[in-house]
């Protein structure tokens, strides 16, 4: 049984990923971090990462950017494996945890979604077979409450399509602003806000005459939740160094 500290338990990520792990024989929700007053949930509470006294194996991380460095300290001081799938993170930020899985293990990864890694796999390959003859476009929609845009999932297709590519490509967000042409080296980045959203994200390959189009949609906050669990699991007893999605799905291969 791998036992959790769940950061951001009172938000809607947090209470879902609480409400999935009620009844499993695999893990457990032992302690929950949260600065929100009254989050009523059935383990203890902690409003910092440095107050929490509740042994556990792993710690799941769904709250807010600026918890990253407690949370590092937190992992590095107790040896506590971190799974972090809060999005937003600065550059600085993403190399604080990257030197932070020197030390302990850390899994990261801006969407914990089976299907969300399938379709950055399948971008990949189109942008290997397509090059240069094809424009590409990324269009994420999430719902109104939704503080970062872009999307850490939109930036991670982007990333893993530049990967693959033999040039450096430059990311555009605002097109409105530039008056030219699209440059052949551009990736267009596009984020829309609204209602109750819980996530799509659309990869566009436009070329001469024909375009391909990848897409994703996201019904429930559940598929998330399921993947912070089974990458807990994955994570427990793992040597330092820094994991992702394709590390869990290569260990159920």
């Amino acid at each position: 049984m791998t036992r959790i500290i769940l950061s951001g338990c009172g938000g809607r990520m947090g209470r879902t990923v609480a409400a999935c792990a009620e009844g499993r024989q695999d893990c457990k929700i032992v302690a929950g971090i949260d600065v929100r007053k009254g989050t009523e949930l059935p383990f203890p509470v902690f409003e910092a990462p440095e107050k929490v006294d509740a042994g556990a194996d792993v710690l799941v991380d769904f709250s807010n950017p600026s918890l990253l460095g407690p949370l590092l300290n937190f992992g590095e001081s107790t040896k506590t494996p971190l799974v972090l799938c809060t999005t937003g993170y600065s550059n600085e930020q993403t190399e604080a945890l990257k030197r932070a899985s020197r030390k302990i293990p850390v899994f990261y990864s801006g969407n914990m979604s089976l299907g969300i890694s399938l379709l950055i796999e399948l971008a990949k390959k189109a942008a290997r077979v397509l090059g240069d003859r094809f424009d590409i476009e990324i269009v994420e929609e999430h719902h109104n409450q939704k503080i970062d845009a872009p999307s850490g999932t939109a930036l991670m297709i982007a990333d893993s399509i530049s990967s693959v590519l033999p040039h450096d490509m430059q990311y555009v967000y605002d097109r409105h602003s530039r008056r030219k042409k699209r440059e052949k080296n551009e990736i267009g980045i596009h984020s829309i806000r609204g209602g109750t959203i819980v996530g799509e994200h659309k990869v566009i390959f436009a070329g001469p005459h024909e375009v391909l189009t990848l897409s994703h949609s996201a019904e429930s906050k559940e598929i998330f939740a399921l993947g912070a669990l089974q990458a807990a699991i994955f994570l427990q007893g793992k040597a330092a160094g820094l994991y992702g999605m394709p590390d869990l799905l290569n260990s159920k291969g």
